[in-house]
This record gives C-alpha cells, structure tokens and sequence, in this order.
C-alpha cells in the first residue's frame, strides 16, 4: 500500500516536471483558437503519435504520455479539442462537452485532424502517425479509425467505445487497439460486442486487451480507480503496439 502511494506521488511530481519540456502550440478551427502541448524534439523528422485527452481537457495523464513517448523517440502532441474559453471546470461542464463531440462525431474528426496536421508541421513524418486517447480521447481515437484519417494506427485507452447505432459500419483501414478495463460501468456488453462487429465488418486489423480488476480511469495515478499493475501492463501494451506500427 505505502508503495504504491509511494508511486502514485511520483507519477504525479514527473508529470509537472514533464510539463515544463512542453512546448504550446497555438492554431485554429475558423475563428476559434486551439491551443495543444508538443514535446521539445520537434523538427527531426520522427514517428508522431498525436495524444487525445480525458474529458476535462488536457492533463497530467496527457502530458506524462506526452513525455514518455518523447523518450521512445516519437514527437508526440497533446491536441486542444475543446478551444481556448471552453476548457470544463466541472463534470457537468466536461459531460456536456464531451457529449457534443461524441454526438457530432465529424467535428470531432475534424479536430482531431487540425491536430494531425500541426503534429506534421512539428517534424513528425506523415505516413507514420498514430493516435491514443483516454477516456473521451478514447473515442476520439476510434473516430480517428472510423472516419479513416491519415493515422496507421490508434489506441483506444479506457474509451467510450459506443456507437450510435444508426450510424452505419464502413471499411476500417487502421490498426484498431483497445485497452478495455474489466469493470468499466461506462461500457455495456452491447457496446462490446458492437464494436467487435463494427470492426469485423470492416476487416480492420483489431485487438481488444481486458484488464482484471480495472474500473473506468485505472490508468490515472489521481483516480481512485488507478491500478499500478494494470496501469503498467497497459502502457507496456500500449508501447509494443505503437512500436511494431511505427518503427
């Protein structure tokens, strides 16, 4: 126990200390700024690996990915979905934001695309890209895949996996990984086995990875629900995936 609080304050200090190496990135959606975080390697021509974050906006979780994925030797950016003057305060606040992008999924493509291009602007060579979300940013990774961006891959962490059921199932082109915790109440057996289906009938390149014991923000040192060694284990998953993809 004394350990794993331990290590939950220091996930939690690195994440402040990872912040400070990065770097704003202002650009724009019409008239409304977006304001993400890239990694400090920008310029030298590397794999990228575009960060979609939880519901509330970008965070500590987001910028120690960010971080993390500079060290492997990828520019990794953190993209500002919401816009300057829209960022959530609350739950209520995030629900209902995030509730607008999940509804009216080709907006959310589309920022998720002024995001790719800023990541290609920053060095990252464009036919090697990926995209991993947590929570909310979790489905905007599946939306990456659904609405075939330029992205080889993408992973779907603790996302919202659900569709609106009279949308219809097209070709999935992209690499398509799932990080589903066990006891997700976010997550319906229908929600399930309709992905499963959705990604079948596209002939996508699928997996889908559950970890025991893991309710929805298991990966977030800050969350009650954080578990250390599923934590790990998907992160490591998460690693080899973006790996065999990318490199």
């Amino acid at each position: 126990m004394i350990r794993s609080i331990l290590l939950t304050v220091l996930l939690m200090a690195s994440g402040n200390v990872f912040s400070q190496n990065l770097k704003p990135v202002a650009y724009q959606d019409g008239s409304q700024k977006l304001n993400g975080l890239i990694t400090s390697n920008t310029g030298k021509k590397l794999p990228g690996v575009l960060i979609l974050p939880a519901w509330k906006g970008i965070d500590d979780e987001a910028k120690t990915a960010a971080a993390e994925l500079e060290k492997q030797g990828y520019i990794a950016f953190i993209a500002d979905i919401y816009g300057e003057g829209n960022i959530p305060t609350n739950l209520d606040t995030a629900a209902r934001n995030s509730g607008y992008y999940k509804k009216n999924y080709d907006a959310y493509q589309k920022r998720i695309s002024l995001a790719l291009e800023e990541l290609k602007k920053n060095g990252a060579i464009s036919d090697k890209i990926a995209v991993i979300g947590y929570c909310f940013g979790g489905a905007g990774a599946l939306e990456s895949a659904r609405g075939n961006l330029p992205v080889v891959g993408v992973v779907s962490i603790h996302g919202s996996i659900g569709k609106d059921r009279n949308r219809a199932n097209g070709p999935i082109s992209t690499k398509i990984l799932v990080e589903n915790p066990a006891d997700d109440q976010g997550v319906t057996p229908e929600d399930y086995n309709n992905l499963i289906k959705e990604m079948n009938e596209g002939n996508a390149d699928w997996q889908i990875i559950t970890y025991a014991h893991s309710k929805h923000t298991f990966t977030d040192p800050k969350s009650p629900d954080y578990n250390e060694v599923m934590a790990k284990r998907a992160w490591n998953h998460t690693l080899m995936f973006l790996k065999e993809i990318l490199k």
